[in-house]
């Protein structure tokens, strides 16, 4: 399954007309990471709304494979409880937790779901109800993980540059503010948020789209962004296509 098909927030209208009622669901962390021997944590789930909502919790595992992201059913990282009801303007707390008895080698890597679901009842009030979906990234790692190790590289088809970053290390690198720049100065930037992960002995690619015009066809480029630990620069070849 791609995760684009479980994207991190969408909106579902329970009605056709009437007034629109803002989503309530807010969750806290936005990314677990649990180091070995641990093998659990927790999240709080909070409903900011005047009435009760219905929530879902799943957790699939997280893989990149040529460069697209993966969820697989799982069966080794549950969420407890899967389901609940919360209370207006109350919290809950729900625990993410690794049953499976296997050491975790390097990093093990998830994506936790979080849903709020439709309520039959409020949808005969004809008013329009934003459903939000939390994507929450969880890790489990071992202590002597080896570190993301990045190789990147540049394409140009078209009006497209697309970035690729190979990771040779174990762990994740979390990739955001990304932007390249030539020789001439020209810059293109894939945004000033969140880019996305590159996983353990993975590659994944982000595409920039437009803007490529006059931007380096050949040699290296520039890139610079935020990591895990902060700011990165690094080199590319840059590699065009027809």
């Amino acid at each position: 399954m791609s995760i684009a098909k479980l994207a991190s927030a969408f909106a579902i209208a329970l009605a056709c007309s009437a007034p629109l009622r803002a989503a309530s669901l807010q969750v806290q962390p936005a990314m677990v990471d649990v180091a070995a021997p641990g093998a659990a944590s927790t999240l709080t789930l909070r409903n900011e709304g005047a009435t009760p909502i219905n929530v879902q919790v799943r957790v699939f595992r997280w893989s990149q494979s040529d460069g697209e992201e993966r969820l697989e059913p799982t069966e080794d990282v549950v969420a407890s409880p899967p389901a609940v009801t919360l209370a207006p303007h109350a919290d809950y707390v729900a625990r993410v937790v690794r049953v499976v008895k296997q050491p975790v080698e390097g990093e093990e890597t998830y994506r936790l779901f979080v849903d709020e679901l439709p309520d039959a009842a409020q949808a005969r009030t004809n008013s329009i109800r934003l459903l939000v979906r939390h994507s929450i990234p969880v890790f489990f790692t071992a202590p002597e993980r080896t570190p993301p190790a990045i190789d990147w590289s540049v394409a140009r088809s078209g009006d497209r540059v697309v970035l690729s970053a190979r990771n040779k290390g174990a762990s994740h690198l979390r990739i955001s503010a990304v932007s390249l720049g030539d020789d001439s100065g020209k810059t293109i930037s894939f945004g000033r948020g969140l880019v996305g992960y590159a996983l353990g002995r993975s590659t994944m690619r982000w595409t920039a789209q437009g803007g490529a015009r006059g931007f380096a066809s050949r040699g290296s480029v520039s890139i610079s962004g935020q990591g895990n630990d902060g700011p990165f620069r690094a080199t590319a070849p840059v590699v065009t296509s027809p």
